[in-house]
């Protein structure tokens, strides 16, 4: 073999061994003294997120290794390039969120969920109400589509929780009433409209850019900017509009906010919410009145809320906890019946799902 060339190969199998040394850390802590911590592997970066740690390798030690590299090698530039990208690239893939649903629930808000060691999540459980918060800034609400609700959209989402979503889900919940009730429900998603949208009804309105807002259609919702409106699932009128609770919660519970099986103002209810700072406020119950839901959604900070579904069937949420086996999903609610399949499989209605940014 030529000098030249043996000279390129050497380079190249120096690189190759670069990127076999990331892909080995993965799998294992890679030490302070070791060519992973050195040249500050991919693998490593990921294994540290993992644990809720924070990569402590210097930028300016990786600029000089792979300045180191790319002076040693001035004939393979364009090798060079291509394998630094590949690290860059690599390092940058965010983490998935650290899931672990709080053992014995209070009324301070317990840690439920974290990205790149940071707290994103939060849960509490207040007068027979549990409570889900989620940081907007690294969480999107996603909204699902069921199997046979509703009609004409499809799942563009998928009608469960995916593989594509799975590695970044942190939450799930029930959707909204029946679309087939027709009066006082709306349903939009990637610009097919299953219900059409009414003026006034509650809105659960999610950008283009993964924002989320709540309000009554056309009267404060939507707005301009953030790319454009992606989905958008209408349920009543507002439980709760800039910090006031709706005045028939207690003079119109069932007519105004829906009928319940067999008959009685107390029972399983959810609801979602969004606080002035624009987290989200996910609340259900096994036994509740709309006043009381919208007692708590208050407390924990909601200014804008809307009604979700209603009755023990069909009220539920969960948290997804992360094991070598895959999801495990861990209900919310005390007592709740539950979604069969726990949205890890297809289900017939829609629903949401709280998920880290991609």
């Amino acid at each position: 073999m030529a000098p030249a060339a043996r000279h390129i190969s050497t380079v190249i199998l120096s690189l190759a061994a670069l990127a076999g040394a990331g892909c080995g850390a993965a799998s294992g802590p890679a030490t302070s003294g070791s060519a992973q911590a050195v040249h500050g592997a991919p693998g490593a970066a990921r294994a540290g997120a993992a644990r809720g740690q924070r990569s402590t390798t210097p930028a300016s030690s990786a600029a000089a290794s792979t300045s180191t590299t790319t002076a040693s090698a001035p004939t393979s530039t364009a090798t060079t390039a291509s394998a630094t990208a590949s690290v860059t690239a690599a390092s940058a893939a965010p983490s998935p969120p650290r899931v672990s649903a709080p053992g014995r629930l209070g009324a301070g808000w317990s840690t439920a969920a974290s990205v790149g060691g940071d707290a994103v999540a939060w849960a509490a459980q207040r007068g027979g109400v549990t409570l889900m918060r989620f940081d907007q800034r690294v969480l999107h609400l996603v909204l699902h589509a069921g199997t046979a609700e509703p009609v004409g959209v499809g799942c563009p989402h998928g009608c469960d929780i995916a593989a594509a979503e799975r590695r970044r889900v942190v939450a799930g919940f029930n959707g909204g009433f029946k679309l087939s009730l027709g009066a006082g429900v709306g349903f939009m998603d990637g610009g097919r409209v299953a219900v059409p949208l009414s003026s006034g009804l509650a809105s659960i309105v999610t950008y283009r850019d993964g924002a989320t807002q709540i309000g009554a259609w056309r009267e404060g919702v939507p707005v301009r900017g953030h790319g454009g409106v992606s989905s958008v699932l209408q349920n009543l009128h507002p439980l709760i509009a800039g910090g006031r609770r709706a005045p028939t919660l207690e003079s119109c519970a069932i007519e105004c906010w829906g009928a319940t099986l067999g008959g009685g103002v107390v029972v399983a209810r959810s609801a979602l919410g969004t606080t002035g700072n624009g987290q989200l406020v996910w609340a259900g119950g096994e036994s509740l009145s709309p006043s009381a839901i919208a007692g708590a959604l208050r407390g924990a900070g909601a200014r804008d809320a809307v009604e979700l579904d209603i009755n023990p069937e069909w009220v539920a949420g969960y948290l997804y906890e992360r094991h070598p086996g895959g999801l495990t999903a861990a209900p919310m609610v005390p007592g709740q019946p539950g979604i069969p399949g726990q949205l890890l499989s297809p289900d017939s209605r829609d629903f949401f799902t709280v998920a880290a940014a991609r």
